[in-house]
């Protein structure tokens, strides 16, 4: 089969390379998805660069999407051509979806309705998953007022539509003129330029000095100092899911206690089976419904996987970078 893979870190132009490696089959428990896009995500770039290598090569990228083309012992032979998208394919295991094939345990190749594409199917793994999980975290939304960092980023697109179906009040940190319409297509009621360093100025603005319900995190070595700032109200919570470093980060002991704050987190790879179920089965019941929008960018091919991965360490992209497969 086609794929692409490294052998070391380093730069995609330094180490990615395309070429043919063996086509895997499918052995008991698991399935084989043929597949026809391959999701690209900072986190794949990050483990690209600095992540030890769990093999002699990695084929990287864990989202992706396609159909079902070979069953191993114990999976139903009904799934046999079944349309689908992947979840933690290359999360410690070296075989990731860059490439025409990906073997998985049948549980980590999830349904895909008929009326979702490809492309869309190849942003659930880490953008949609991250995005539900957040706030299935923040728990009762409706009526609250939510700040979304990188509210026009993969995860903060999804999360942002998600928080306002639910009934929140949507406030989303921003980079730009053009990733805030982008925040307010999907449902941001403010967007905040937090290169203006303003930003919890603007949110005590927003609810009268109060600070918001929830805080929805991408960066906790920024929101960090928020805490002591005012940005959260009284008992309010916050949700994180990544950061930027430095990764050793001191917070407001004082500020948090007597704020009595709730602050939790979580990785998207290491869910709790019951979580994991919880999101798979809203998520694609959303995707079912039709009610989530899905911003694309034109697709690279495989040969490409070197500008692909450029484009999500440039960061200034809005919109999901996907491999087209097939």
């Amino acid at each position: 089969m086609k794929a692409a893979w490294y052998e070391r870190n380093g730069s995609a132009k330094e180490v990615m390379v395309v070429g043919e490696q063996p086509t895997p089959e499918a052995g008991a428990g698991e399935v084989r998805v043929k597949l026809q896009t391959s999701g690209v995500n900072p986190s794949d770039v990050k483990s690209r660069m600095a992540r030890p290598l769990g093999g002699p090569f990695i084929i990287p990228h864990s989202d992706g999407a396609g159909v079902i083309d070979q069953v191993g012992a114990g999976v139903d032979a009904a799934r046999m051509g079944e349309r689908v998208w992947t979840w933690n394919a290359q999360w410690q295991r070296p075989d990731g979806t860059a490439a025409e094939y990906v073997v998985l345990p049948s549980a980590q190749a999830a349904h895909l309705p008929d009326n979702t594409s490809f492309e869309a199917g190849a942003c659930m793994g880490i953008p949609g998953l991250t995005a539900l999980q957040a706030m299935r975290l923040a728990g009762d939304v409706k009526g609250k007022q939510v700040l979304v960092t990188g509210a026009s980023s993969s995860v903060g697109h999804y999360l942002t539509q998600m928080l306002s179906q639910a009934g929140a009040t949507v406030m989303g940190t921003v980079g730009s003129e053009a990733k805030a319409a982008h925040a307010k297509a999907a449902g941001a009621s403010h967007t905040l330029f937090y290169k203006n360093s303003h930003t919890v100025d603007e949110v005590k603005a927003l609810t009268q000095g109060e600070g918001v319900d929830v805080v929805i995190d991408m960066d906790f070595s920024t929101t960090a100092g928020w805490l002591a700032q005012g940005v959260l109200k009284h008992h309010g919570q916050l949700v994180c899911y990544g950061s930027n470093p430095p990764l050793d980060i001191s917070l407001a002991f004082r500020a948090m206690l007597f704020g009595s704050f709730n602050l939790k987190f979580f990785l998207v790879y290491d869910l709790l089976p019951a979580d994991r179920l919880a999101c798979l089965t809203s998520l694609n019941a959303m995707l079912k419904a039709g009610s989530l929008q899905h911003t694309v960018l034109p697709s690279f091919t495989l040969d490409q996987v070197v500008q692909a991965h450029e484009m999500v360490e440039a960061g200034q992209s809005i919109g999901n970078v996907i491999l087209q497969i097939a």
